[in-house]
């Protein structure tokens, strides 16, 4: 896992200056390295590791001597720290491709602050944007607490570059290609480069047949994974006309094979070193892969069972194994939808929900369907978030906080009393054999209760690269009654989340509705929590301008550069992330 590097510049004169600032400032630093430390972890549940130069630095060569030590321990983010006036360009982090923050001590004593305003004209001048990160009150010279609007600050930038080194490097693993003509799964090899850092490996669907007929995959897990589902994956109403119903036999197959497919498109993923001690090293090495996706329409479905529980399942935080971190992995391939559900999934360090962002419904269409009257949260309409696939069981929203609230949370924090509620609160029913000729289980549930969420998605841009939009908001749990209505007209066999985002007087924002016809893609990827103001600075680092949000304007962090690009927020993200071009690019 990558670390953060914390770096305590400092005055270089000696014969007095420096000597009187050595304390403070490594207390400084070993301040905010206990905050991120005490406050961050990774999806895999590992503390998050910092590392402090062995020195403070006041020139050149001490900053060298911090840059290899931050080589030989990993280290992917920078964080300098400071109480005083130091030698801007001098004592800088030179490495481009490091995301980096200063925090300037806010204190009169020193001119920290005016050292972050040096260095900060540095990296701009330069074209090394950095995080500017300074208090709003002054503090005393000896204060090594953290206000809580440096501490926001520090997390949020340290949370956002975590997320951007853990990419680095990593593959997203296409099984198949393009789905039913879907523009995102038509996987673009240079933009996972040029912005993410990351490789794109692509594997024919076949190999799945392959491995299940060559018998490459752990038998006696599969063994267990098959009966775990049999105890724990109850079938639901098979919506097929009776006539063509598959039979049990065919059931049971297809019960066999998908789970087959989940220990295989696992071990794509990630590697199996139990495939090794069969004599398959090979196919035990995986494909270094973070993310994901699987075509399955339509020349594998037409054919072989649907992947729509091995795309839950992977992407839950539970399987056959018990509590363990939730997978990213897209249905229909859609490598876009996956990138924001990748984001997410290391902000949060939660599941994602993967959704088409199906259908709007109006509270006057509701009334006239249903002859009930929307209310609460839903009162000015909802967005039907329904699909097939990849949505994480953790959204039946079983999972509870201290207050009893509906909550997704880490997996270390799941109990398995929830788990086993996510799953009894699922049914699999048999796959609409309109859709998928081949079969296979699709889940079913509803998700429970108000979760506050976010609903973002990747798209490409024609002459202009990425962008990123953003709706913050909460799901709803509608009455029996009208949910039963407004769900059977699209297909009651899938899970359903419904929407309702936060409005504003931006035009984007000015009704659910609006929200509905600017959202650029027929998929969203929905994480628990409001995460657009870290999702808005994971972008900034990556180069990737926001089309579209509804953040708060004073939660907004983004490099300080960006200031220097015009008054309006929006149109100066634009012109900073062209101006710089993407990090890898």
């Amino acid at each position: 896992m990558p670390k953060v590097g914390i770096r305590p510049v400092i005055d270089g004169r000696e014969r007095g200056v420096r000597e009187s600032l050595e304390v403070q400032t490594m207390n400084l630093a070993k301040a905010a390295a206990r905050l991120i430390e005490e406050n961050l972890r990774f999806p895999s549940g590992e503390q998050v590791e910092c590392v402090i130069a062995d020195t403070t630095i006041g020139g050149v060569a001490d900053a060298a001597l911090c840059a290899d030590k931050f080589q030989r321990e990993g280290v992917g983010v920078s964080l300098t720290v400071t109480p005083c006036w130091c030698y801007g360009t001098e004592v800088m982090d030179s490495d481009p491709l490091m995301p980096k923050a200063v925090w300037g001590f806010n204190g009169t004593e020193r001119p920290g602050a005016v050292y972050l305003a040096a260095a900060l004209a540095g990296y701009t001048q330069k074209g090394l944007p950095a995080f500017g990160i300074y208090g709003r009150d002054v503090q005393d010279a000896g204060d090594t607490s953290i206000p809580d609007d440096v501490r926001e600050k520090i997390l949020r930038f340290t949370k956002a570059a975590l997320a951007s080194a853990q990419i680095k490097g990593k593959s997203y693993l296409s099984i198949g290609y393009t789905s039913m003509g879907i523009a995102g799964s038509m996987v673009d090899a240079n933009f996972f480069q040029d912005y993410l850092g990351m490789r794109t490996e692509f594997v024919e669907s076949i190999e799945l047949i392959r491995r299940m007929e060559e018998g490459i995959y752990d038998h006696e897990e599969y063994e267990k994974a098959l009966a775990w589902a049999k105890a724990n994956c109850q079938e639901g109403e098979d919506p097929n006309d009776q006539q063509k119903q598959h039979d049990r036999k065919r059931k049971d197959w297809e019960w066999e094979t998908v789970v087959k497919m989940t220990l295989i498109c696992r071990d794509l993923m990630i590697g199996n070193p139990k495939l090794a001690e069969m004599g398959f090293g090979e196919e035990a090495r995986g494909h270094n892969a973070i993310a994901g996706g699987f075509q399955g329409q339509r020349q594998w479905t037409d054919y072989y069972p649907n992947a729509d529980f091995t795309e839950a399942i992977l992407n839950s935080s539970f399987d056959w194994n018990g509590l363990r971190e939730a997978f990213v992995f897209a249905t229909e391939n859609d490598s876009l939808n996956a990138v924001p559900m990748l984001f997410g999934h290391l902000l949060t360090n939660t599941a994602q929900i993967f959704s088409d962002v199906r259908t709007f419904w109006s509270p006057e269409a509701v009334k006239r369907v249903t002859g009930k009257e929307l209310i609460g949260l839903a009162r000015d309409g909802v967005i039907h978030l329904i699909n097939s696939g990849s949505t994480t069981l953790d959204a039946t929203a079983q999972q509870k906080d201290s207050a009893g609230n509906a909550v997704m949370k880490p997996y270390w924090d799941i109990s398995e009393s929830e788990a086993q509620a996510c799953l009894d609160n699922t049914r699999w029913c048999p796959a609409d054999l309109g859709y998928f000729r081949g079969g296979g289980y699709s889940s079913q549930f509803k998700t429970a209760g108000k979760m506050p969420v976010t609903m973002s998605r990747i798209n490409l841009v024609k002459g202009q690269g990425p962008v990123l939009q953003i709706a913050e908001g909460w799901t709803v749990e509608l009455p029996d009654d009208i949910h039963q209505k407004l769900d059977a007209r699209t297909n009651p066999t899938w899970p359903t989340t419904w929407f309702v985002p936060r409005l504003n007087d931006c035009g984007a924002f000015k009704d659910v509705y609006s929200v509905m016809a600017n959202w650029g893609a027929n998929h969203g990827a929905i994480s628990y929590g409001h995460i657009g103001a870290d999702l808005i600075t994971l972008a900034s680092i990556l180069r990737i301008p926001v089309s579209m949000h509804n953040v708060d304007e004073q939660q907004i962090f983004r490099p300080s550069a960006w200031a220097s690009y015009g008054t309006n927020k929006e149109g100066a993200d634009y012109r900073a992330c062209e101006n710089y071009g993407p990090l890898y690019g």
